[in-house]
């Protein structure tokens, strides 16, 4: 799930639960592709990303939270996953949680944009923008 540049700055969420469990832009990434395809394989076929990290991120999810935000159906023909109401509404909210980030962090965005060096070199990454590549 790499992620590409944008003509903008814009804020990301990346949710870190007391549980250990984490719901961000990648996760929120797989249940779109699990709702187009209706089944994990697809999933990680559209991603490009191994069938096995797409079903421990799904299992993550499921693990995360009281309610299943996948549902699974092994061998059905026509998908084998859908996302749940549960797993709707986590979306829906995470949405909003994002919107209302960008909204507020609006001006700040706009001073750090204006202070940009626009000749750098987004290859020349840190550790950390690799990881978050990756």
């Amino acid at each position: 799930m790499a992620k590409q540049l944008s003509p903008v700055a814009y804020v990301t969420v990346e949710m870190n639960f007391p549980n250990g469990g984490i719901f961000g832009r990648e996760q929120i990434e797989l249940i779109d592709a699990i709702r187009t395809q209706r089944s994990i394989i697809g999933a990680s076929r559209a991603l490009g990303l191994s069938y096995r990290k797409c079903w421990l991120c799904v299992d993550a999810l499921n693990r995360t939270f009281e309610s299943p935000v996948v549902a699974t159906y092994p061998g059905r023909r026509g998908g084998g996953a859908e996302i749940t109401a549960f797993g709707e509404r986590l979306v829906a909210l995470y949405q909003s949680i994002e919107r209302h980030a960008g909204s507020a962090s609006k001006k700040s965005l706009e001073e750090i944009t204006a202070s940009l060096d626009w000749s750098f070199d987004p290859k020349a990454r840190s550790a950390v923008a690799e990881r978050d590549l990756a």
